[in-house]
């Protein structure tokens, strides 16, 4: 348990990207280039999404729809309606920027790999989180920058709607070509998803040092103070706390077998830095995108740590 409270690799060359943002950011025509770069790593790798998608896996899952309703509901319901409750009763505790941050948080689809590890350690469902991360990811391209957009407009703050056709452009184009592409080259794809896997990875880290670069040239850290880091962990906890406690409460209401129950508490918690980066890189300004990252790979590692406590846990007590 002790080496799961160390963040793992993959945040610790997060972490070594920000500071190399901070020393030496991409500024004028080199921060327009790696942006560009960026873009089209993006692209592609939303193609090879799509390309590895087996349409038969999600009519499978749809047919367990009682389970995909809840987790669809509270990934994109419930979770951003909580977020905007905390922005409402305390607005001055973060400033405009990490609410903002916070309330694209909430709204965000959940992560694929971790959820499903995740589930299958736990002794869930494996199956239906497949799928269900298959299924939160495609809805959340369309869905994830209206509700940023609607709830931000609530909390006193605005997001325009013109970033929805960039989104659409560079994400859920992409996976649809994927997805026509699939009966030709989607065995090559599964043969080569390790490959495909390094490049996800590569993409956030492009996606978080545009952001970062930018976001520094602007005085990201003279905006952000230790007090507001103190405070935006401890509503990353709180939102934690709720999502973990009311995933389990509401498998349990409804009435699913343990298996459905542990499915939907990691599939309906998680919150995946992999789309999160590249999005927040298109639907927010250059110079915002930055600030606005730092809630979600706040709750990125976080959840990772209480998943694996809870799954050691749930694996015991099964």
């Amino acid at each position: 348990m002790l080496a799961r409270l160390i963040p793992d690799r993959f945040i610790l060359l997060l972490l070594g990207v920000i500071i190399a943002a901070s020393v030496l950011p991409a500024r004028g025509v080199t921060l327009s280039t790696v942006s560009t770069v960026s873009n089209i790593a993006i692209f592609t790798l939303f193609f090879f999404h799509g390309l590895r998608l087996s349409r038969e896996a999600v009519w499978a899952g749809i047919r367990h729809w009682r389970l995909q309703l809840a987790i669809v509901g509270f990934t994109f319901a419930a979770l951003p309606l909580a977020g905007l409750s905390l922005s409402l009763l305390m607005p001055s505790l973060l400033t405009p920027s990490l609410w903002i941050g916070v309330l694209f948080l909430c709204a965000l689809p959940s992560t694929v790999q971790a959820a499903i590890s995740s589930s299958s350690m736990a002794g869930g469902n494996v199956a239906a989180s497949v799928v269900a991360a298959a299924l939160s990811n495609i809805i959340g391209v369309v869905l994830t920058p209206l509700i940023v957009a609607g709830i931000a407009s609530v909390s006193g703050t605005g997001v325009g709607l013109g970033s929805i056709g960039k989104i659409a452009g560079l994400l859920l184009l992409p996976f649809i070509l994927g997805q026509i592409a699939h009966g030709w080259f989607g065995a090559w794809a599964e043969r080569h998803k390790l490959w495909i896997g390094r490049m996800d990875r590569l993409t956030i880290i492009l996606a978080v040092y545009v952001a970062f670069s930018a976001a520094v040239v602007d005085g990201l850290w003279q905006r952000l103070s230790g007090g507001q880091f103190g405070f935006l962990l401890l509503v990353v906890l709180v939102l934690l706390g709720f999502a973990f406690g009311s995933t389990w409460w509401l498998g349990r209401a409804l009435g699913f077998a343990r298996e459905d129950r542990i499915t939907l508490l990691y599939s309906g918690s998680h919150k995946t830095l992999a789309t999160g980066a590249p999005m927040a890189r298109i639907l927010f300004p250059g110079a915002e995108a930055g600030l606005i990252i730092i809630p979600l790979m706040l709750y990125h590692q976080l959840q990772l740590i209480i998943s694996a406590w809870a799954a050691a846990r749930l694996a015991r007590s099964t």
